[in-house]
């Protein structure tokens, strides 16, 4: 998808505004045969017929050399071709004729040599602009070019020492490749492709990159080992003729959001949609509706690992600037899995500025925001940022990613990999053989690093059949009780990834209508190596008269039965198992170790079971529907020697009735 810059708008503005105030005013030369050519040449560059127009112009310079109007014309050319180095020249050569004459040149200069990287010479003309010609109008738009300036030698001062790597061949080739979006695991990455609609045509001879002869495509590429493998279009109804970008694939690569524009289903001029993979099949796409799609531009999705929030970009009314970065949650799903969203915000203007922000990607971490704004200082046009979540739910005033990963062009669409060492982006011109954009990866600084998130994944299937199980999973905070992750797994292959933060203690069920749920936890200090995530295949037993499991999250107080805080988690979820199981009767059972006497153990075990049995009836479970035990350390399922053993021992059962 392509970004306009309203800075550039802003720019050419300034450069065709003075022509037509000199068209109006006595010209710097009265050779007539001059003027003559140089009419003429306006005339063609306002039918856009740029080549024309810079011959005439040439021809009205070699007749009259210091016939000023012609330079200014010719610069604005070569601006708009973005050749700054030659628009620097035919701007200095008309301040050489009279610097009086068109005091902005002095400004466009500076904004030519900004473009160009050449931040020194920037300065020095902004400067003498400010201090010989800014007014009360000009002088804030002055200021801001020296700030950015400033902040942009700065960068150059201080830039990291990192490289950047091609994505290598099964990525990148002759065709622009861009807008990159990673699985947790970094084992496929999805991608957009510009496709020439006739390649023999491409072939042949260089093409203007416009919707009539390239379209957008989604492309895959899974992780070998050590590589890349050849790319793949995606499998489905997604990629149409028309143009279909601005991709993000959910943590677990089950689902996709992204833009497309033009479509009979559209409700404005770009809008966002979803699909889900079926197998190895992606669903055709559906467009998500209101509120995250309205009659105006809406782009650039990223779905969070938390399985329910999007961010993306919108122009529409309420925001801060031009293009805004606004986000919405998962309130329910429409019978065919589609998820529905409510809860509409903006980001606010620590986030947004007056002008545009794009390319939001919230890593796995749901802590950090990476995103594009060309609203900020910077070193050009868009940079990356990023900005970290404080306690209050608000986002941090944003950091700039420094050089090398921001440049004097466009830099849109970073992403970072779950373990938060790797940064992935695509650029243009930073190989001297290929002009395409090519996705790239690099080592991401320790200071731009997210929090590192590791991962569990697995397969979900009915433990006396082995049929796959399409199941609901929910990661949450033992310590807080908060809900951290809300995820579904394939539904044909009932593979399934959640993302673990390090750091933690959590709850983890799986759940299947029908079937008990699935109950596990994870304890993953900081240290954690991110190269060793867990893998989990899960059995879920059917509902049915005798069925077992052991409730993981259950815990009590030392050589007691009070049940701790962390405990809530677990209980909420066998609550909600009866709920929606309302004719299933259950008993709680209690077991202990073998450590201490065993009249004290068996009390114990009853007790156990009793206060949880009283938590269900404190919450309005029916009494009848409930039974409890103890069995002391009678029935052990490991071996009571060694500690590890022993903790699994202490557990708490419950047995279909």
């Amino acid at each position: 998808m392509k970004v306009f810059h309203l800075r550039l708008l802003v720019v050419l503005m300034l450069l065709l505004l003075p022509i037509v105030v000199v068209g109006q005013k006595e010209l710097s030369t009265k050779n007539r045969s001059a003027i003559k050519l140089y009419e003429e040449a306006r005339n063609y560059f306002g039918m856009g017929k740029n080549n024309e127009a810079y011959e005439l112009l040439i021809k009205a310079i070699a007749k009259e050399p210091d016939f000023i109007e012609p330079y200014l014309v010719i610069a604005d050319l070569f601006h708009q071709k973005g050749e700054y180095d030659k628009e620097i020249d035919f701007l200095r050569r008309s301040v050489a004729i009279d610097s009086t004459f068109f005091p902005l040149s002095f400004y466009n200069i500076g904004v030519a040599a900004y473009n160009l990287a050449d931040y020194e010479e920037a300065l020095t003309w902004f400067d003498r602009y400010k201090w010989r010609f800014a007014n009360e109008h000009s002088m804030p738009r002055v200021n801001d070019w020296l700030r950015r300036t400033r902040f942009a030698m700065e960068a150059m001062s201080n830039r990291y020492n990192i490289d950047l790597y091609s994505a290598g061949d099964g990525v990148n080739d002759d065709l622009d490749a861009y807008w990159p979006s990673l699985t947790a695991d970094e084992k496929y990455m999805v991608f957009t492709v510009l496709v020439p609609r006739d390649y023999q045509l491409f072939k042949e001879k260089e093409l203007p990159k416009s919707a009539l002869y390239f379209q957008e495509d989604f492309y895959i590429s899974e992780r070998g080992d050590s590589l890349w493998l050849p790319r793949k279009k995606l499998e489905g109804s997604i990629n149409t003729p028309g143009n279909e970008g601005a991709q993000s694939l959910s943590a677990d690569g089950n689902w996709l959001f992204f833009t497309a524009c033009g479509r009979p289903d559209g409700r404005g001029s770009c809008d966002i949609y979803f699909s889900q993979k079926e197998g190895s099949v992606w669903s055709d796409p559906v467009n998500l509706g209101m509120p995250v799609n309205t009659p105006y531009w809406e782009s650039q999705p990223t779905f969070s690992s938390d399985g329910r929030t999007i961010m993306f970009v919108s122009n529409r009314p309420g925001g801060v600037g031009g293009k805004d970065i606004w986000r919405a949650t998962i309130q329910r799903f429409t019978d065919d899995g589609t998820p529905v969203f409510g809860d509409l915000r903006c980001l606010g203007k620590n986030i947004n500025t007056e002008k545009d922000e794009s390319s939001p990607f919230l890593h796995q971490d749901n802590q950090t925001l990476y995103f594009s704004s060309n609203g900020r200082a910077g070193m050009g046009a868009s940079d990356i940022y990023l900005s970290r979540k404080k306690s209050t739910g608000e986002w941090d005033i944003p950091l700039h990613l420094g050089v090398p990963i921001n440049t004097p062009g466009d830099e849109v669409g970073f992403v970072v990999n779950a373990s938060g060492d790797k940064g992935y982006l695509a650029s243009d011109g930073r190989e001297s053989d290929s002009k395409n954009k090519r996705i790239y990866w690099l080592n991401l600084p320790e200071p731009l690093r997210p929090q590192p998130v590791t991962y569990v994944k697995g397969r979900v299937f009915d433990a006396e059949t082995g049929a796959t199980l399409p199941a609901e999973f929910e990661l949450n905070d033992l310590k807080t009780g908060v809900n951290i992750v809300s995820s579904k797994s394939n539904q044909k292959s009932g593979d399934f990834l959640v993302c673990l933060p390090l750091g933690g203690r959590f709850a983890f069920r799986a759940s299947h209508p029908g079937y008990l749920f699935y109950s596990g936890h994870f304890d993953i200090g900081r240290a954690h190596p991110l190269d060793q995530p867990y893998y989990l295949d899960i059995p879920l037993n059917p509902v049915h008269r005798g069925a077992m499991m052991t409730l993981e999250n259950i815990f009590f107080e030392l050589n007691s039965y009070s049940l701790r805080g962390e405990s809530t988690s677990e209980l909420e979820g066998l609550l909600e198992f009866l709920s929606t199981n309302p004719d299933v009767k259950i008993m709680i059972g209690g077991h202990t170790d073998n450590q201490g006497r065993a009249d004290y153990n068996q009390r114990l075990s009853e007790n156990r079971a009793k206060a949880v049995y009283q938590y269900l009836v404190d919450k309005g479970v029916d009494a009848s529907r409930l039974k409890y035990m103890g069995f002391g350390m009678n029935q052990p399922v490991a071996d009571n020697e060694t500690e590890e053993g022993r903790a699994k021992n202490r557990r708490t059962e419950i047995t279909v009735l």
